[in-house]
């Protein structure tokens, strides 16, 4: 059987793929840092979530089904504390969010400038942006 002469270079790549952000989460993520309302969204301030205003859920979060998956994985947390719920990345989810934002395949590096220098890869701009 071909599966069984696999080289353990090719397992190991399809792990080490399975390991980070699936393209679901990360087409998330990019939606989220987009430019909103001609502001750029910072990484540390973590993304807003929406409450239920009715039912027996009234006043809890609504995490969308991409969100509970990252929140599961831990890679993000919920903060409830504040007014309106939010995520933040944990340590685990900052280290991928920098891989994926190294990776100029995934992340265009000028379209997401602002978190690449959040971040750290890039040095700040004279612009401030």
């Amino acid at each position: 059987m071909w599966w069984r002469d696999m080289s353990p270079a090719m397992t190991n790549v399809q792990s080490d793929a399975a390991a980070g952000f699936t393209p679901r989460e990360r087409d998330y993520i990019r939606r989220e840092l987009d430019l909103f309302f001609s502001t750029y969204p910072r990484v540390a301030d973590g993304f807003q979530l929406k409450t239920w205003r009715g039912g027996p859920q009234a006043g809890q979060p609504k995490l969308p089904p991409t969100a509970k998956g990252l929140v599961d994985r831990g890679l993000m947390r919920l903060d409830t504390s504040d007014r309106l719920p939010r995520l933040y990345f944990t340590d685990a989810g900052t280290a991928e969010l920098r891989a994926m934002v190294m990776d100029r395949r995934l992340v265009d590096p000028a379209k997401f400038a602002h978190v690449r220098q959040e971040l750290g890869i890039d040095p700040a701009t004279p612009e401030g942006r």
